[in-house]
């Protein structure tokens, strides 16, 4: 294997755990940070994996924008792992770099109950 064939790729389908949040970096530059919620085969014992994802790309911030919670997201991006220096010392995490994102599936609105 060369340096050159190495592949970060990333494809998820999932469900948006909470609606996203936009912040804005000292930069300036805006991001929109959601979790993607992504079942696992049957016979796992964990039933499902929940990932951090963050966008910065204005198309899909506004996706992401647009989608409520349980809608079903396909995305895909890299795979980013973040450091930072924590109280017990260096910490980091996995995160997804998201370039596309498309709403596939809507969650649908709870039935309301008439007034009887």
């Amino acid at each position: 294997m060369t340096y050159g064939s190495d592949v970060n790729r990333v494809y998820l389908r999932g469900r948006l755990a909470a609606e996203a949040v936009a912040r804005t970096l000292p930069s300036g530059d805006e991001l929109s940070v959601f979790r993607l919620i992504v079942d696992r085969p049957d016979g796992d014992r964990v039933r499902v994996d929940s990932l951090d994802c963050w966008a910065s790309k204005p198309r899909v911030r506004q996706t992401v924008a647009r989608a409520r919670p349980g809608d079903e997201l396909e995305v895909s991006g890299s795979l980013r792992r973040r450091f930072w220096r924590s109280v017990g010392g260096l910490a980091s995490r996995y995160e997804v770099a998201v370039v596309s994102a498309r709403v596939t599936s809507r969650q649908r609105a709870p039935r309301r109950q008439s007034d009887a």
